[in-house]
């Protein structure tokens, strides 16, 4: 089954975009799925590559990676990261700078959409 999940909050204050990279890596986990994860509003910051997080505390960009390394692949706002002021280049690596028009194909990809 193909999956997209569309993070929109920031990386760290809540626990939505934690909680739906868990379930990314879980659903990879199995082997019976492809997931995609798009990137927008303040979820564009989980992206942003050198966080640093108190010892024992999650870190959102490593879980990315993970996401990443099982087979996953990262779409970032194009749009979100120049508002914060994140370059392409300060992103996780494998994360790319994406569009609304890929965010398009990918949801016309995808079996279920599910947002966090």
């Amino acid at each position: 089954m193909k999956y997209l999940m569309i993070l929109n909050d920031a990386p760290y204050g809540t626990e939505r975009s934690y909680n739906g990279l868990r379930l990314a890596r879980t659903l990879l986990k199995t082997g019976n799925a492809e997931v995609r994860m798009f990137l927008i509003g303040d979820a564009a910051a989980c992206a942003k590559g050198g966080q640093k997080v108190p010892q024992g505390y999650y870190n959102i960009g490593d879980m990315l990676g993970m996401v990443m390394r099982s087979g996953g692949e990262v779409g970032v706002c194009g749009s979100c990261i120049d508002a914060r002021g994140i370059a392409a280049e300060d992103l996780v690596e494998g994360a790319s700078r994406s569009t609304m028009d890929q965010l398009t194909e990918w949801t016309q990809w995808a079996d279920k959409v599910i947002v966090f």
